[in-house]
């Protein structure tokens, strides 16, 4: 393979571009790249004609090892989340079929997040998984931890610029976060891709705000349930097992996909996912509006487990209706003065 170079993914009839290729880049870390144009996720992945010396390479082996040639068309085997909850949902006219989905993550949460085998996983990241740190983090601050993909840009669709693609409000979104919260970037994919997504989002040297670090794909577990079979989770234990300072009393995360904060669902928002971002940038305020929550709980709370983020659209409408009554009780009294 070239230095840098591409090759191309042939995936349900379709033909996936992969692009900026290195000699160094692992079978990992294009697999990841494949997860997030497909949404197949690595452990699912079947690469039926990447070989090397005739056996299947390890995640470890670098491409340039490999040979493969610049448009070389690997084949995918597998499936996405999403095909395999279809096929696997009940008719819709079987009789006494509960279909709950909010309890049934609960209740998946919950056993998932005391197993003591996931909580090993935990200690085994805290241990080896190393933060590379940005900008100092800050004492008296809470931590805010945010998804890219879908969460802060619409990574599936086609641009001239990542900037096309950026959601709304973003960098007035993090400027508002940073006068109380450490930000985390975590999403998963390799290190190499964060640090250039946030660079061409301006993200990475904006200097209303700073970063506190990245996290990637390695900091992330599998969990198996039997609602959901194995997925991969981002367990905040890490994190906190890493600085005491935070805690499921003070983080807060944000991501598009549930399933992600399944070891911490206390501190988890699922945000609506920013797509079709040519036709949604004029209308999607969703980081204005969480840039309110955010502001109006670190003033307010001093725990967050006592809040149900999944209200937080509530919170803030209270919130907001106390400001406007204090507001005209104001008004009222000065027109009498």
């Amino acid at each position: 393979m070239a230095n840098s170079s591409g090759i191309i993914i042939k995936w349900n009839g379709n033909e996936y571009p992969i692009n900026d290729l290195m000699n160094e880049t692992t079978v990992a870390e294009l697999k990841a790249r494949i997860y997030e144009e497909t949404d197949v996720r690595p452990d699912r992945q079947k690469l039926l004609n990447l070989r090397l010396r005739g056996k299947i390479p390890d995640d470890e082996q670098n491409l340039g090892g490999i040979g493969l040639k610049p448009g070389f068309k690997l084949t995918l085997m597998g499936s996405t989340e999403e095909d395999i909850a279809q096929a696997n949902r009940a008719p819709d006219n079987m009789n006494e079929v509960v279909n709950d989905l909010s309890t049934e993550i609960e209740s998946d949460d919950v056993e998932v997040e005391n197993a003591h085998i996931y909580l090993a996983k935990i200690q085994k990241r805290i241990a080896t998984y190393k933060i590379q740190e940005l900008n100092p983090l800050r004492e008296n601050k809470k931590m805010l931890v945010l998804d890219i993909d879908y969460t802060l840009f619409d990574h599936r669709s086609v641009a001239s610029s990542g900037i096309e693609l950026m959601r709304p409000y973003l960098h007035e979104f993090l400027t508002r976060s940073y006068k109380h919260y450490d930000i985390v970037i975590w999403s998963a994919t390799s290190m190499k891709w964060i640090v250039e997504k946030m660079r061409l989002l301006g993200v990475a040297d904006n200097p209303n705000y700073k970063i506190a670090f990245y996290m990637d794909y390695l900091a992330m577990i599998s969990v198996y349930t039997p609602k959901r079979g194995l997925v991969d989770v981002k367990p905040l234990g890490v994190i906190w097992g890493k600085y005491p300072a935070y805690s499921p009393k003070n983080t807060i995360m944000f991501d598009d996909i549930r399933r992600n904060f399944m070891m911490n669902p206390g501190s988890g928002l699922r945000i609506h996912a920013f797509r079709e971002a040519h036709l949604n940038r004029g209308k999607d305020r969703e980081l204005l509006k969480l840039a309110d929550y955010l502001e109006a709980i670190a003033i307010n709370e001093n725990d967050f487990q006592r809040l149900n983020h999944r209200e937080w659209e509530d919170y803030s409408t209270k919130k907001s209706h106390r400001h406007s009554s204090h507001r005209q009780s104001y008004d009222d009294f000065s027109m009498e003065d």
